[in-house]
């Protein structure tokens, strides 16, 4: 009995689940590059992981837009992805690195459909050495939680 009291207190601690529609698009250069370059399953791994950072901040945040709209504008990987390393066996998971990041828009918008915030926001490493042990899109995947936490914020205020 103990264990189901404590799991019902726990369920209604925790905040309402974020943001009832979260939609992701790519701009038109990004989706190009999808198309001709990194692959079009490297953006399904991006809006997987830019939902799932906007859920989390938003759970946190307790924060509940109606809607939210992201565009990727660009993003660049850390690795080769697989569809580069098909078209050019030289490349290396291992040895081949760069300096990656992501270059995000979002907008919120409240039941009646009207924007109630904005941010864009990009975060690209510097330093090459700092690529190390990431993995394709590790620089992107923390410009993404990034993004998100700041989006949030901006929600909050």
């Amino acid at each position: 009995m103990k264990t189901l009291l404590v799991s019902l207190a726990a369920a209604v601690i925790v905040p309402a689940a974020a943001a009832s529609e979260i939609s992701i698009t790519y701009s038109a250069e990004f989706q190009e590059k999808l198309e001709s370059d990194y692959g079009a399953k490297e953006g399904d791994r991006l809006s997987k992981e830019i939902r799932s950072d906007l859920e989390r901040e938003l759970r946190k945040a307790n924060v509940d837009p109606a809607r939210i709209s992201v565009i990727i504008v660009d993003a660049k990987p850390n690795r080769p992805t697989m569809q580069q390393m098909s078209d050019e066996p030289g490349l290396d998971m291992l040895r081949s690195k760069s300096i990656g990041g992501m270059d995000l828009e979002g907008t919120a918008y409240n039941a009646s459909g009207e924007a109630v915030a904005e941010l864009q926001y990009d975060w690209y490493e510097t330093n090459i050495q700092m690529v190390g042990a990431t993995g394709v899109w590790g620089d992107a995947k923390r410009a993404s939680s990034r993004f998100a936490k700041k989006f949030a914020e901006k929600l909050s205020e």
